[in-house]
């Protein structure tokens, strides 16, 4: 039996317990709501694969002047793969306080061809060494795609959607993607470097495709890279899908046209869509339109930051 005096002290004791945890739960939700996202700029957006390449030493100053917290480096842009250059690259973002946040990278597992794969791979796990190089913690990691449809313009036509091969189908791509992938995850965990796959033209032009692919390999070392531009339907029905499980976030913006297409986006929106999916990340802006980024990326910058806080 239980004195009264003994229930009353157990009461109160689960009611203080009670209140205890639930003031540590307020205290975590408070200070994910007050998190501030952090932006960076992709040098992508001073250089669409135009013309002469933008140095990433100009971007690196450029975002530290205009208030971003990192920058993203497009492969392509990079002057070389020395070491002296890419440690370079990396003192410059320290000494301007900025983080080196992904190496965007191109390569295409979907090709039939084992050697071609084999390759893809290997191009991979080369450039997860570079960015280890250069202390970035995170690679964007396209699908690829089957090149039947060769002109951009048909490819948006076609909703991004191109059919296969001869003697092929969509599945043999999947199997062939995440094999590629899954053979890339241990030089991932090696390294430390997060392979974010993008939802890119091809293979994951649908959102459920990228979640297909990265449910399969189902590694700690394979993320989304949510791009907020590249949807052929209602873009925030896909962000909506992506938002939950996005390891990064890449936001397009037009100023002057889209150098392909056009999207006016409302980064409003986007912002609760991540918000509401409890998304803590990095923003990393890609200038994608005709306006010189020199005026377009400030403007930018500002939308991203009045909608992310």
């Amino acid at each position: 039996m239980i004195s009264r005096r003994e229930l009353l002290a157990g009461s109160a004791l689960a009611v203080t317990a009670c209140q205890a945890a639930g003031q540590r739960n307020d205290a975590r939700e408070t200070a994910a709501a007050g998190r501030r996202i952090r932006l960076a700029v992709s040098t992508y957006s001073y250089w669409h694969f135009r013309g002469k390449k933008y140095p990433c030493e100009k971007v690196i100053e450029n975002a530290a002047r205009i208030g971003f917290d990192g920058v993203e480096i497009l492969h392509r842009q990079m002057e070389d793969e020395s070491v002296p250059y890419m440690n370079r690259l990396k003192r410059l973002a320290f000494a301007n306080g900025l983080d080196l946040v992904m190496l965007s990278i191109h390569q295409d597992f979907v090709d039939p061809d084992p050697a071609q794969r084999l390759q893809a791979v290997e191009h991979t796990k080369h450039c997860i060494d570079l960015a280890s190089q250069m202390g970035i913690p995170c690679i964007r990691l396209n699908s690829g795609r089957w090149n039947t449809i060769r002109s951009f313009d048909d490819l948006m036509a076609a909703g991004g959607v191109e059919p296969p091969l001869p003697g092929y189908t969509d599945e043999d791509a999947f199997t062939w993607c995440i094999d590629a992938i899954e053979k890339c995850v241990p030089h991932a965990e090696h390294a430390g470097v997060v392979m974010a796959l993008e939802n890119h033209w091809g293979l994951t032009t649908k959102p459920e495709n990228v979640l297909r692919i990265w449910e399969a390999v189902k590694s700690p070392w394979l993320g989304i890279n949510m791009d907020t531009g590249n949807y052929t339907g209602d873009p925030y029905t896909g962000m909506q899908v992506l938002a939950p499980h996005a390891t990064i976030v890449q936001a397009k913006t037009y100023y002057g046209g889209g150098e392909w297409y056009t999207l006016e986006l409302d980064y409003q929106r986007v912002a609760r869509i991540l918000h509401e999916a409890g998304f803590t990340g990095y923003v990393s802006l890609e200038m994608e339109g005709k306006e010189s980024p020199e005026s377009a990326v400030p403007k930018s910058y500002a939308v991203l930051r009045e909608a992310f806080g």
